[in-house]
């Protein structure tokens, strides 16, 4: 039987109108284009940063469900982004040459059903920007879940997203990279692709306390959320393999991007 009140470590369900997010995307590169059979139907280049949602998700906890719904046949070159980030694929083909394939209806469909059925989920995130989800969204409010919605701003439906408990903006997640003109240097090319050649271990720490940060609406997080925050985004990391002996060591030797301050229950942190 569900209880009245889901624990603050609850489980993130996250669901993703995966087609829905691309083609707005393309949308706002070119209006109309996708649209176009030629450019609909055939394989299409990756646009979407699935890292960059998937990171937000876990700022609200561990993510328990990773799905996303698309005829996946035009979309194989996003494939090492899924796997990299354990998102399940469901297969939907349209049922003619020009028909939707229905996977706004199938999301809402499985995510009415998963919090019917898993009390651990305390958080959904649904990822697209369509006025179809409203309904979810009562069902989803009305068994005491936390409703995130995350959409691009052009294409997401108004009533949609204040329908949500919060509402993120897309192109508010992505990061914009910084690209160097044609006729750049060699030496400005190699300083523009600087920050992703960056100590992967001292980056991990840096979004961690990032999304903490943008999820408290605070620069200062508890040093105590920072280890399960790293974890959620990548279960591999080990301060070991960094040359530290434990986590603590690592905040004390990266003194240079992070502040320290004594809190009421615990260290807190700040990035510089």
């Amino acid at each position: 039987m569900l209880t009245p009140q889901i624990e603050r470590d609850a489980s993130v369900a996250l669901y993703w109108d995966f087609e829905n997010l691309h083609a707005s995307l393309c949308e706002e590169r070119d209006p109309g284009a996708y649209a176009r059979p030629d450019n609909r139907f055939r394989p299409q280049e990756p646009l979407v940063d699935i890292q960059a949602v998937v990171e937000f998700a876990a700022s609200f906890g561990p993510i328990a469900i990773n799905r996303a719904y698309c005829n996946w046949q035009f979309f194989g070159r996003y494939r090492d982004a899924l796997l990299q980030n354990g998102v399940e694929l469901l297969q939907l083909f349209p049922p003619g040459g020009a028909a939707k394939n229905g996977a706004d209806i199938k999301l809402c469909l499985d995510a009415n059903e998963d919090i019917g059925r898993f009390a651990h989920i305390g958080t959904v995130v649904i990822v697209g920007g369509d006025s179809d989800f409203m309904p979810l969204s009562q069902k989803i409010k009305a068994a005491g879940r936390t409703l995130v919605g995350v959409g691009t701003r052009r294409a997401t439906n108004r009533h949609w997203a204040k329908s949500c408990h919060e509402f993120r903006y897309y192109e508010n997640l992505v990061e914009p990279m910084d690209m160097p003109t044609p006729d750049a240097s060699v030496a400005e090319v190699a300083a523009a692709a600087q920050p992703a050649m960056a100590d992967p271990h001292t980056e991990l720490l840096r979004r961690a306390i990032r999304l903490l940060a943008e999820k408290k609406g605070d620069v200062w997080v508890n040093k105590a959320e920072i280890w399960p925050m790293i974890k959620r985004l990548d279960s591999t990391f080990d301060p070991k393999e960094a040359g530290f002996t434990n986590f603590a060591a690592m905040i004390k030797a990266k003194e240079d991007m992070v502040e320290l301050r004594r809190g009421e229950f615990d260290q807190e942190v700040k990035l510089r």
